[in-house]
């Protein structure tokens, strides 16, 4: 499944939910099930800079492709990477630099974070986009 089509599936599944109450507690089940990132990644150097929360990032390369773990210690900010990682994880760098981010507006996510949320946000996703530059260059 390319990242545009976990995009849609993830706008269709938001789609489902009349109020931002009902997203919000979908976006914390999410990252309820956010697979655990290894403890040795729960470092300073894996910390996304920029979140009002602490946000670990990990990511690898296997086969050409990006996989991102995470974790968050704040449920919500847990819930926003949890979306993230279910559209860019298992992607090529060059999918994940040029993605389309209109997802994150169709589900509403800028227009019902906080300020603090929404540049935590856009961290998180400037550092999925950093890890794809990185592997795209060690090529």
């Amino acid at each position: 499944m390319t990242i545009n089509e976990r995009a849609q599936q993830l706008v269709n599944e938001f789609s489902y939910f009349d109020d931002w109450t009902d997203k919000y507690n979908y976006i914390i089940e999410m990252g309820k099930q956010l697979p655990q990132i290894d403890e040795q990644y729960k470092i300073p150097n894996y910390t996304i800079q920029g979140c009002q929360s602490q946000v670990w990032l990990h990511a690898d390369f296997n086969n050409g492709k990006v996989y991102f773990t995470a974790d968050s210690d704040a449920i919500i900010t847990k819930g926003i990477i949890a979306i993230l990682i279910k559209v860019f994880s298992d992607a090529t760098p060059d999918e994940i630099i040029n993605a389309d981010l209109s997802f994150i507006d169709e589900i509403g996510l800028k227009e019902y974070l906080s300020p603090t949320r929404s540049n935590g946000l856009l961290s998180m996703l400037k550092q999925m986009q950093m890890y794809a530059y990185a592997f795209k260059n060690k090529k």
